[in-house]
């Protein structure tokens, strides 16, 4: 089966993103969206990216596929990725117009959007978005391109997809719009798919039946997920590897079980603390991360978590940037209480 061959070669990245910044260039001042960002995604495997919103996650997938909008642009890093034909490509040497970024989008690499009733279009129907998307990358007649998306709309669930094909995206329900959104990112069997809050909006009933969705056809293809969500136990329930963001930066990465378990640097351990528990004392408030992000204007020097950090050294944290250092065989973190001094 495809589905073993591509387990068994799992060791190589599929996605590879070195040091990628992506920055916004406005009349007010720079805003660094992405700065710095390091990861790898593995075929079959899900990565989750975690973060307060504001810390760069969405513009980080956006930078993948090249849809950044202006006045943003990639300004420094690489995104290899390994395409079907075994050939690696820097994507962020491409033009985001090109043919050859035109295929890998949808064929190589689908995209979740985040709000599927503002990402669908108003004045056109599901089916007439999921053909579309179909007839980009396959050499087909319109015909069969209608058979595969109904047969795609049936393979994510929606009922009566002979029906639901020919309605409009405001015409369907919440669940069925994200499953409709998740037809047509995955109408062309791309060996990643990206999935930005999948279950944003959703009540728990239906994001348990998304994320049982995309586990059951990420088990059936084979394919890579990059999970995007603020939403822990979506990353504890789906990820195999988790990457921690904070201000455009990877603070700590490493597989889920240790970020959970184990959790080395300040911020994931704030983010997990704030996890109400079953075990959690009735009426206790839950602890909360002192102060909010900072202005996207006006970032902090060092450490950007360092002012609202309860391990803050001064006049090191404060004073020095530190880097993305492995502190054990498993896991990387980006903090001073794991290297000796700043220049370490």
């Amino acid at each position: 089966m495809e589905y073993e061959n591509i387990m068994t070669h799992n060791n190589q990245p599929l996605l590879s993103v070195r040091n990628l910044k992506t920055y916004f260039f406005q009349d007010e001042g720079t805003v660094k969206a992405v700065d710095g960002a390091t990861f790898d995604v593995y075929p079959g495997k899900t990565l989750g990216i975690v973060g307060e919103s504001g810390c760069g996650k969405s513009v980080t997938a956006q930078s993948i596929l090249r849809i950044v909008d202006a006045p943003g642009k990639i300004v420094e890093g690489s995104i290899i990725l390994t395409r079907a034909d075994g050939r690696q490509v820097d994507v962020t040497k491409l033009h985001p117009d090109s043919q050859e970024m035109r295929d890998i989008r949808g064929a190589e690499i689908g995209l979740v959007f985040q709000e599927p009733m503002t990402s669908f279009s108003p004045v056109h129907t599901i089916g007439e978005q999921l053909i579309e998307a179909i007839l980009l990358h396959n050499n087909i007649s319109k015909q069969e391109a209608r058979r595969r998306g109904i047969e795609m709309l049936r393979a994510v669930g929606i009922p009566k997809p002979e029906r639901r094909i020919d309605e409009y995206a405001f015409e369907l329900s919440g669940g069925l719009r994200q499953r409709a959104m998740i037809a047509v990112a995955l109408s062309c069997n791309p060996r990643l798919l990206i999935a930005d809050e999948p279950t944003t909006a959703l009540d728990v009933t239906t994001q348990a039946q998304i994320l049982d969705l995309l586990r059951d056809l990420q088990r059936a293809r084979g394919m890579a997920i990059m999970l995007i969500t603020h939403n822990l136990g979506v990353i504890a329930e789906m990820a195999d590897d988790v990457v921690v963001m904070y201000l455009g930066r990877v603070v700590e990465e490493g597989p889920v079980d240790d970020i959970f378990h184990a959790p080395k640097h300040p911020y994931t351990r704030a983010l997990l603390s704030s996890i109400p528990s079953i075990e959690s004392t009735p009426r206790v408030r839950l602890p909360t991360i002192s102060g909010s992000i900072p202005h996207p204007y006006n970032r902090p020097s060092g450490c950007p978590f360092h002012p609202r950090c309860p391990q803050f050294i001064k006049d090191v944290c404060d004073k020095a940037e530190p880097t993305l250092r492995a502190v054990n065989e498993r896991q990387k973190v980006s903090c001073f209480l794991y290297q000796k001094e700043i220049g370490d």
